[in-house]
């Protein structure tokens, strides 16, 4: 079952996806630019396609977009692109809970895959995301 899944963003961290939603202009394109510099590969920028394959979910560059970021206010800018298993989902969410007792649950293409909502006004947002895929992220 493949799914194609608009208006999220995903970078691979150590073979590890992690999966941005959140509202248009909540930082989704923003926190994955900041994922790549911290050493990240670029899976998706506003589109991912979703594929079961059998253990995992995998996250793949939509041919239409496949190496492509939007730079606000700069513009596109070209870089390598990957495919990751995705191991967690990063919701932006100005309502976020400062101190969360573990971790939610988003559904993809019906399977559970850890959640976990930050508050996306930060600088250190990229470090928290991090910390969020070690901690709750699945292997």
């Amino acid at each position: 079952m493949t799914d194609v899944m608009a208006n999220v963003s995903c970078v691979s961290m150590r073979g590890r996806g992690v999966l941005i939603c959140g509202e248009p202009g909540s930082g989704k394109s923003s926190l994955a630019l900041a994922l790549l510099d911290r050493g990240g590969v670029l899976v998706g920028d506003d589109g991912v396609s979703l594929e079961w394959d059998g253990t995992r979910i995998l996250a793949s560059p939509p041919p239409n977009t496949e190496g492509l970021i939007e730079i606000r206010n700069v513009g596109l800018l070209e870089v390598p692109a990957t495919s990751a298993p995705v191991s967690i989902v990063i919701n932006l969410a100005p309502d976020a809970d400062r101190l969360p007792l573990g971790h939610g649950q988003a559904l993809l293409i019906g399977r559970e895959i850890p959640q976990v909502d930050l508050y996306p006004d930060t600088y250190v947002l990229a470090m928290r995301a991090e910390a969020a895929l070690e901690i709750h992220g699945l292997p």
